[in-house]
């Protein structure tokens, strides 16, 4: 039964990134994704039909090519598609059947929607790094009012780390990764914010450290942040309460 759980979850999980990878590049590009909007081939426009749309299989079993036209299909659907069958799955089985995997899917999910809008346009929107919170912490509700305590510290906490870096940096970072950082404190909560923070950092620093090295960016370069902080996020929610285990904190409701 967990296995079947587990696969389920993971064609769950390729959907959504599906339906995320649509919502990311039509948002940047200011196209609409709500209410009659189909999807279409980006080549010839035509009308994509349920066999066009299975996640993986339908890029697999095409070769990579739109049946209608030919033309080749970006490999960023496919590889979204697999992150998001990944994540879904491996947030499953570390969480089972628990309170903690709507939240966990609220987080890792919304980290995947604002990572890809940050690489392909280097803007984080603030209305989808806001319904993360919001949606955090009306699951929090099920844990009470420390639950939603934990919440509002951990959103206080993610926010205005990222606020006081923005103005010492005067502007090294944007407005919306303060947001985002708000959210996902929201829904992780406290200590739980605290290790993705943590582990976003030092991603972040050690991938530009090695970027630098090789000579791939100057230090004038802007780097994306978010990716890192989705990174750290995600394996916050892995091995967050691991960690916070060995110096002695318990991450609270629902991460237990």
């Amino acid at each position: 039964m967990t296995w079947t759980l587990f696969l389920l979850f993971s064609a769950l999980g390729a959907c959504l990134a599906s339906f995320v990878n649509v919502v990311a590049h039509r948002s940047v590009t200011g196209e609409s994704w709500w209410g009659r909007e189909r999807s279409r081939c980006d080549s010839c426009g035509t009308i994509l039909t349920s066999p066009d749309l299975i996640p993986i299989f339908s890029f697999l079993l095409r070769k990579g090519k739109c049946r209608h036209c030919g033309a080749a299909i970006g490999a960023r659907y496919v590889a979204v598609e697999l992150i998001g069958a990944s994540i879904a799955g491996a947030v499953f089985l570390r969480w089972g059947c628990s309170p903690a995997l709507p939240l966990a899917l609220i987080v890792a999910f919304g980290f995947l929607l604002n990572a890809l809008t940050d690489l392909e346009s280097g803007y984080v929107f603030d209305l989808f790094a806001g319904v993360i919170g919001v949606a955090g912490l009306v699951v929090r509700i099920a844990g009470g009012a420390p639950a939603l305590l934990d919440g509002l510290w951990g959103a206080l906490l993610g926010g205005g780390l990222i606020l006081c870096i923005i103005l010492a940096s005067r502007g090294g970072m944007g407005w919306g990764d303060a947001t985002l950082a708000a959210g996902a404190g929201a829904a992780l909560g406290l200590h739980m914010i605290s290790v993705a923070l943590y582990l976003g950092f030092m991603a972040g620093g050690i991938i530009a450290l090695l970027l630098l090295l090789l000579g791939r960016v100057s230090r004038k370069d802007a780097i994306p942040l978010v990716p890192f902080l989705a990174a750290g996020g995600f394996a916050a929610l892995l091995i967050g309460p691991e960690l916070l285990s060995i110096i002695g904190f318990v991450p609270g409701w629902p991460w237990r």
